[in-house]
C-alpha cells in the first residue's frame, strides 16, 4: 500500500513546508520529487522518471495555480492521480482530485497519499 514503488511529484512554493513534506514522505516509503515551482513540475513529467501522484499548492506566486498545473500535468501523464493543498478557501469545481487544507500533520498527510494511491 503505497512505499518503494509509488512516486510523487510534490510542488510547492514554500520551502519550508515543501521541505518536511518530502522528508514525511520519504521517511513514509515513497519517491518523491519536489520542486518549487510549476516550471519544474513540467520538466519533470516531460522526463522519463515514473510518477504516480501529484501533490500540488493550489495558490502559488506564478500565473499557473495548482489547478491548471493539474491540468497540463493529466495531459502529460493521463493516468496521475492529483491531490491539493491550500491554506486558502478556494472553489472546488476545479479539481480534479481531494483538496487537503494546510496545515496538515505528517499523519494526515501519509494517509491522503496512501488514500490517494489506492487502487
Amino acid at each position: 500500500m503505497g512505499g518503494a514503488q509509488s512516486h510523487i511529484l510534490l510542488v510547492d512554493d514554500e520551502e519550508g513546508f515543501r521541505y518536511a513534506a518530502t522528508r514525511t514522505l520519504r521517511s513514509a516509503g515513497f519517491d518523491v520529487v519536489s520542486v518549487p515551482d510549476y516550471r519544474g513540475a513540467l520538466q519533470t513529467l516531460e522526463g522519463e522518471q515514473p510518477l504516480d501522484l501529484l501533490v500540488t499548492d493550489i495558490v502559488m506566486p506564478d500565473r499557473v495555480n495548482g489547478f491548471a498545473l493539474a491540468r497540463m500535468a493529466r495531459m502529460r501523464r493521463l493516468d496521475l492521480k492529483v491531490l491539493y493543498l491550500t491554506a486558502y478557501d478556494v472553489p472546488s469545481h476545479e479539481a480534479i482530485g481531494k483538496i487537503l487544507r494546510k496545515p496538515i500533520t505528517p499523519a494526515e498527510l501519509t494517509a491522503e497519499v496512501r488514500l490517494a494511491l489506492a487502487p
